[in-house]
C-alpha cells in the first residue's frame, strides 16, 4: 500500500460548496420562521460567528437562542424547531455526495486504507452526517464544531490521525485548499494534494483559499490512481 488512510475535507471535496443564494435563502427560511427581518438575521448570524462556535454544549438549538437573544426575540418552541428544520433541510440537499465520491471511498476501503473526514463546519453538519451515504464508508470523521478546533490548527489534524491510528507520513490528504489546509498538512508531515472544485462550484468558503503550486488532482477518480500507483510516504 501506499499509504495508510486518506483523509478528506468534506465541502468542496465529497460533496459541493454551498452556493452564496442557498446558504443565504436557509438563512432567510429560519429567519420566516422565527418571525425576523431577513437582514437582522443574517447580521446577528455572521455577527455571532465566534460567539457560538467558542462554546463547547453549542447545539443547532442553541445556535438559534443565541441569534434570538441578540436580536431580543421571544419565540415559541415551535418556531425554533421550525427554524432549525430550515437549516437541516438545506444541509441535508447540500451534503449530496459527489458522483465519483462514494464509488471511491468504498474502492479505498476495499483496499484495505483507512479512511477519514476532517470538516471545518457548523452543528447542522453532524447531526445529518449519519445519513448520508458518506458516513458508513469513513472510519473516523472530525467536525470542527464538535472538537473546538478548526484547520489549520495543527491540534485538529493530529487529533485526526490519533483516531486514526495512524502515522502522519502515511497519510494522503485530500481538499479544495480552502482554511490553508494543504499548508497545515505539510506541516504535519502528511502528502496533501489539491482537488479542483468543478467549474459550476461557488467558492463562498474558499476566500481564504491558498497559493497552492503542488500536487493537483481534476477528480475524486484521480485519488485511486494515486494511492496504487503513487510514491510510498
Amino acid at each position: 500500500m501506499k499509504y495508510e488512510a486518506v483523509i478528506f475535507d468534506l465541502f468542496g471535496t465529497l460533496a459541493s460548496n454551498f452556493s452564496t443564494e442557498g446558504y443565504y435563502d436557509a438563512l432567510a427560511g429560519a429567519a420566516v420562521a422565527l418571525s425576523l427581518p431577513d437582514e437582522d438575521f443574517k447580521k446577528a448570524w455572521f455577527g455571532t460567528s465566534k460567539e457560538r462556535n467558542g462554546v463547547a454544549s453549542q447545539t443547532c438549538e442553541t445556535d438559534i437562542e443565541c441569534i434570538c437573544r441578540h436580536l431580543e426575540a421571544q419565540p415559541t418552541e415551535s418556531q425554533v424547531r421550525e427554524a432549525i428544520q430550515a437549516r437541516l433541510d438545506y444541509i441535508r440537499l447540500v451534503m449530496t455526495p459527489q458522483p465519483q465520491a462514494v464509488e471511491t471511498l468504498s474502492c479505498l476501503r476495499e483496499d484495505g486504507y483507512k479512511t477519514a473526514l476532517l470538516s471545518n463546519c457548523s452543528h447542522e453538519i453532524p447531526v445529518v452526517w449519519p445519513e448520508t451515504e458518506l458516513a458508513p464508508l469513513m472510519d473516523v470523521a472530525i467536525f470542527s464544531c464538535s472538537v473546538k478546533m478548526r484547520k489549520p490548527d495543527p491540534g485538529i489534524y493530529q487529533l485526526t490521525i490519533e483516531r486514526l491510528g495512524v502515522r502522519p507520513e502515511g497519510c494522503l490528504y485530500v481538499g479544495d485548499g480552502g482554511h490553508n489546509e494543504l499548508s497545515a498538512a505539510i506541516s504535519m508531515g502528511m502528502h496533501p494534494v489539491l482537488i479542483r472544485p468543478d467549474a459550476n462550484s461557488e467558492e463562498r468558503h474558499l476566500k481564504d483559499r491558498e497559493d497552492w503550486d503542488g500536487p493537483e488532482l481534476s477528480s475524486l477518480a484521480d485519488v485511486l490512481a494515486l494511492t496504487r500507483d503513487g510514491p510510498r510516504p
